[in-house]
């Protein structure tokens, strides 16, 4: 008891030094609690992927191959361990045959994609950045018809993982989302995405999954950083600065479009077996006795292009797979042109509702669905484009959009809530 009193009376007459000392400790306490909890997340999804190694294969079955493409340098330089510690066990554990082929720098997997060489599936773990050099690579091979069947998973390891939010449920676990995400590959469930082809006058096309911003958002968007020295701020300020610039800014083009296009009902794969030997011959003959009539060419309808001018504070493009609608009855992409009528106060206000949301096409915005659009600039157009956030030389551009070009595994909870809100 007198050695309780005697701690007692040491703790209140150091007092600030007993206040440091237990907000160390419960700091302490609770980051290891933490890391408790992220390795039994991490051992329950590498038991439950342990289910899928433990399946008996036939004798005429192969071992599923995947080809891993890791871009370590994704979330400031973590992505490597973030990899290795949440999914690489489970991709292992789960008896596939992985591959993993880790990029060294900017545009690397547009290569290796153009010598990869047939696998099952193709896994995408990184940011937004990688995403867009891995399918347009995919998508610049001679055999792309073939290969852009593959299925493709996504883990998210970038700062920016836009594409994540279509696929998986929100968590604000990061441990959890990764580890949820690599077993939804596991699980085979699939949605087909909507591409961007987006094709300048210099260079080969680039695909794109999310969209393209040109504008006055974007290019203030980019000089946030900037400013980090003042904190929650710097949003504000990067705006802000950007308004002493020549106002109201304008930007000026011309924009001609297509509009949506029908589509085609889905017809269920059928394998039909070989006709018998004697049926075959009969249809030779009877189509050399009695050749089919020539076929009159239909009248081909010209496309009704439209044209208009544009002067927006800022252009946007985007797909409709940041909503899925797997029932809808056309195919188009969004354009927003914003007006640049706007005043100082609500491009301020706006630029940060921008940064929170960069798809946002806000009340008073010009929309129209299209299907296919060119986008013509004057020469001295400054300022630059983003494709799924990467920047591009700003020059006139011709995008069109690929209907469910592309097949990404997708949780099945998500997956379920789509075919809900469609029905």
């Amino acid at each position: 008891m007198a050695k309780a009193i005697k701690v007692f009376h040491t703790l209140r007459n150091h007092w600030k030094k007993t206040t440091v000392g237990v907000c160390l400790l419960t700091w302490g306490g609770n980051w290891l609690y933490g890391k408790h909890c992220d390795n039994l997340l991490r051992r329950a999804a590498c038991q439950e992927a342990q289910v899928f190694g433990n399946q008996i294969l036939p004798s005429s079955m192969e071992i599923k191959k995947a080809t891993v493409f890791l871009n370590p340098a994704a979330c400031k330089g973590k992505a490597r361990n973030l990899f290795e510690k949440n999914a690489a066990p489970i991709l292992h554990l789960s008896g596939l045959d992985v591959t993993v082929v880790k990029t060294d720098y900017e545009g690397q997997a547009k290569k290796l994609l153009e010598l990869m060489e047939n696998t099952d599936m193709i896994i995408i773990a990184g940011g937004n950045g990688t995403v867009q050099e891995v399918i347009t690579g995919l998508l610049r091979r001679a055999d792309e018809a073939a290969f852009s069947k593959i299925p493709i998973g996504f883990i998210p390891l970038g700062q920016t993982n836009t594409l994540s939010r279509a696929l998986y449920p929100e968590n604000a676990n990061q441990v959890q989302y990764i580890t949820d995400a690599t077993l939804s590959i596991l699980k085979g469930e699939t949605v087909p995405l909507d591409v961007l082809q987006i094709k300048g006058s210099k260079e080969q096309p680039v695909f794109a999954l999310t969209g393209l911003r040109w504008g006055s958002y974007r290019d203030a968007g980019a000089k946030v950083s900037k400013y980090w020295y003042l904190g929650p701020l710097k949003i504000q300020a990067a705006h802000f600065f950007n308004t002493l610039k020549e106002w109201p800014q304008k930007h000026l083009g011309s924009l001609t479009y297509l509009g949506p296009t029908p589509r085609p009902p889905e017809e269920p794969e059928q394998k039909t077996s070989r006709p018998p030997l004697y049926i075959r011959l009969y249809k030779r003959l009877a189509h050399y006795w009695a050749p089919a009539p020539k076929e009159i060419p239909k009248e081909v309808t010209p496309e009704a292009w439209q044209e208009m001018p544009l002067s927006a504070i800022e252009f946007s493009i985007t797909t409709q797979n940041r909503h899925l609608d797997l029932k809808r009855t056309e195919d188009f992409m969004n354009i927003c042109i914003e007006p640049d009528n706007i005043s100082k106060g609500d491009y301020i206000k706006r630029g940060s509702q921008k940064m929170q949301d960069p798809l946002l096409c806000p009340e008073g915005s010009q929309c129209i669905q299209a299907s296919r659009c060119i986008l013509q600039l004057p020469e001295d157009t400054e300022g630059s484009l983003a494709i799924d956030s990467e920047e591009y030389e700003t020059m006139a551009v011709e995008v069109k959009l690929l209907p469910r070009k592309l097949h990404f595994f997708c949780d099945g909870r998500k997956k379920e809530q789509m075919l809900q809100s469609a029905s």
